[in-house]
């Protein structure tokens, strides 16, 4: 893979920096356990907690405001660009990377139990004073909860992404990057078992004690994973010292610099378009495939909660598919167009299980829709990397995690909203659901058309001289 590196550096052993061994496969999986662990915490959130806002026999909150305060925790993505820029330029605990991550870890953790706690007390007020002030205020406080949530988030996964860059050569990096992310869908299974089980038989009497129950054992489980994903390893392997330039002086790397690095090119735009539209068709289905299956299908929520598994095993499939069967093949950019159009068929599919209103279908067509979007994330994936600029890498992988972030939440935000315009347009669930699925579905072969402009070599040409001219002018070399 070519990244844009500009600094030249000499090997290592000619500049005395001590020669770090690679990364192997063991430690490889082990870093996976981190992704697993955001994995099972968006079950929580975007699956369980969800499902308990929307139900109208739980809490009935209208799909437009539960999936306007969840996706909180994805509007303040911004902020992973500072936090990528702070780990390049501030170690905390002595490195650049862990101490962030197990900050971050500790907080979203903790702040996932304490955002539960401000929702029972919107339930209470909404039960007690119905749609009033004191209700749009709590709802008003779970927004804030989770947008809390969000910038803990990215205190953690944006060096943690920036951590796989470091320890990393070009040589293994695709693989220890289809590794950590196989495992990210391991997590979502994982998640969504254990939730299941966790909240067997849930009612509304025992909602709440259940719900605090899954948010303490698993946030607790999360953290520990954390912490054996990361432990001792940006000090064995990271190559970060050696590879850069801009050692003890990254903290000239500001935000507008990435973001003129970030915009040196017209390919930049074209996909950033391509990621927010296909990012925002993809996860429009996340707050309403749950109520979906429990209005048409008659699931009950650890039914519905399944569905995640049904998804991260079809997704499980698909990602080491693409890895080691099409791109070899058809190449990064065909291969993510072809993910795209499998995913738009799989909606499809997914709309005609609800005139069937058998779950076995459901569960068939949530497999294959994992399916596509296990390939396309692949190809993506891929693709992004090559539109990577080494010499910032925490700072440029924070800009592209904001442009995946901003796409997830508001791919979440008019997934509740267009459900909304549904319900009023449509007696009939299925066609409610259906008008959102359908949307989803013309968004990904829009993200086709885009991608299809896409050209990488381009891309690497402008930001080469993007870097140098931005390094030259605003750095002190």
């Amino acid at each position: 893979m070519t990244t844009g590196n500009l600094s030249n550096l000499q090997p290592e052993a000619d500049t005395g920096v001590v020669v770090r061994p690679k990364v192997n496969l063991l430690t490889m999986f082990r870093l996976g356990l981190f992704q697993m662990g955001l994995a099972m915490m968006s079950v929580l959130t975007l699956g369980v907690l969800n499902r308990v806002l929307i139900d109208a026999d739980l809490l009935a909150v209208p799909p437009l405001l539960a999936g306007g305060a969840l996706a909180m925790y994805q509007f303040v993505a911004p902020s992973r660009v500072w936090f990528g820029q702070m780990s390049d330029a501030r170690p905390m605990l002595g490195y650049h990377r862990t101490g962030y991550v197990w900050l971050g870890a500790a907080l979203f953790t903790t702040g996932s139990f304490l955002a539960v706690q401000v929702v029972w007390q919107l339930g209470n007020s909404l039960r007690t004073f119905g749609w009033t002030t004191p209700t749009y205020g709590w709802m008003a406080l779970v927004a804030l909860a989770f947008a809390l949530y969000g910038l803990c988030i990215g205190c953690s996964s944006t060096p943690f992404a920036a951590l796989l860059v470091d320890v990393s050569d070009e040589d293994n990096r695709s693989k220890l990057v289809g590794i950590v992310w196989s495992m990210l869908m391991v997590g979502i299974v994982v998640g969504a078992v254990l939730s299941a089980r966790l909240v067997e038989g849930l009612t509304f009497e025992t909602l709440e004690d259940s719900i605090n129950r899954l948010f303490m054992v698993v946030p607790a489980l999360v953290f520990c994973l954390g912490i054996i994903a990361t432990l001792g390893v940006e000090k064995k392997y990271s190559r970060f010292a050696s590879r850069s330039t801009l050692v003890d002086r990254e903290d000239r790397i500001t935000l507008g610099t990435a973001l003129k690095v970030l915009t040196a090119s017209r390919q930049t735009g074209l996909f950033f378009t391509f990621l927010l539209v296909m990012t925002m068709s993809l996860f429009m289905q996340q707050p309403i495939l749950e109520p979906y299956a429990g209005e048409v299908f008659g699931m009950t929520v650890a039914e519905s909660t399944r569905l995640n598994a049904f998804w991260g095993m079809g997704t499980l499939v698909g990602i080491p598919l693409a890895g080691f069967l099409i791109v070899p093949r058809l190449g990064k950019q065909r291969t993510a167009r072809l993910g795209c159009l499998v995913v738009a068929l799989c909606f499809g599919l997914v709309i005609l299980a609800g005139f069937t209103r058998s779950a076995t279908v459901l569960q068939v067509a949530v497999v294959f829709l994992g399916l596509g979007f296990g390939v396309t994330t692949n190809g993506a994936v891929s693709l992004m990397l090559d539109l990577t600029a080494a010499e910032v890498a925490g700072t440029f992988i924070g800009a592209w995690g904001l442009a995946q972030a901003m796409a997830q939440a508001m791919g979440t935000l008019l997934g509740g909203a267009f459900l909304e315009l549904g319900q009023r347009l449509f007696s009939q669930p299925v066609f409610a659901y259906g008008l959102v699925f359908a949307l989803e579905s013309l968004g990904m072969v829009l993200a086709v058309w885009f991608l299809g402009r896409v050209s990488v070599e381009e891309f690497r040409t402008d930001t080469r001289k993007a870097v140098t001219k931005v390094l030259a002018s605003e750095v002190d070399l």
